[in-house]
């Protein structure tokens, strides 16, 4: 049987919020999620640092896991470098990017957030996708690198006051017209992680991911393929220290009870 994984990419752990709908799609599908601890976070970067090493690091990870698919589980890397993996990889790449045509779709008083990184939400790809999805929507932006942090506390353990998911919020609430937000993109891997927090801090909001579309485009693209079994999932990091050794419970929680060092 083929024992070809399914390969996850972030630069941290918020690829998990991906990784769960898809094992739910594929339960009998091994998986490897990989993890630049050492490239972490993102969305402080500039685009020329991401588009240079993610490339890279998906073709080391290519050679040794020999994946049947890579999922970009990282909204800024997903909008910076994936025409380059694309293009550099001879195997399906599936991106992660903002789920602004869902949020359109829910949205009563037609005003919407979009929640990311710094990096993600100054990109031209968030620009198109509104032109094109929610045209007759206002779009408010806002940039959290705090979110990230608070999401990767959470998996390590570590309490969060709930006061700093209500001061993150108010970046997209305290813009002008931001009161009336009824939807709110979570385009961010990491914070769905954390989204009954935000959900908490903001009652009168809904929010969306991109996780459940992209559990589909997995199942589309990988029609007719056999599976093995999932067997022992494995997590492998870019730098392995002590931080990315206290993820072992919430890792081998979501199936990935092997930890590797690239």
């Amino acid at each position: 049987m083929d024992q070809r994984p399914i390969l996850f990419f972030d630069s941290g752990v918020g690829g998990l919020s991906i990784v769960g709908p898809a094992r739910a799609a594929l339960p009998d599908a091994p998986f490897v999620y990989a993890a630049d601890s050492a490239g972490f976070p993102y969305g402080t970067k500039s685009e020329a640092e991401i588009a240079a090493r993610v490339p890279v690091l998906l073709g080391r990870l290519a050679e040794r896991y020999r994946p049947r698919l890579i999922v970009i589980a990282c909204n800024t890397a997903s909008t910076i470098a994936l025409p380059v993996v694309r293009a550099a990889l001879d195997l399906p790449v599936v991106g992660t990017v903002p789920a602004i045509k869902p949020a359109a779709s829910l949205s009563k008083t037609r005003t919407i957030g979009v929640l990311g990184t710094e990096a993600t939400v100054r990109q031209a790809y968030v620009d198109d996708l509104a032109a094109k999805f929610a045209g007759d929507c206002t779009v408010l932006r806002y940039g959290s690198a705090a979110l990230v942090e608070m999401a990767e506390a959470k998996l390590h353990g570590r309490v969060v006051a709930t006061e700093r998911y209500a001061a993150v919020l108010d970046g997209l609430f305290s813009q002008p017209g931001g009161d009336v937000i009824d939807v709110i993109v979570n385009a961010c891997t990491h914070f769905p992680l954390v989204e009954a927090e935000l959900a908490a801090a903001a009652p009168g909001a809904r929010f969306v991911d991109g996780g459940p579309g992209i559990a589909r485009r997995i199942v589309h693209l990988m029609q007719g393929e056999s599976w093995s079994g999932a067997g022992e999932g494995v997590a492998v990091f870019t730098r392995l220290g002590d931080e990315e050794r206290a993820l072992g419970p919430a890792l081998a929680g979501r199936g990935f009870g092997r930890i590797e060092q690239l």
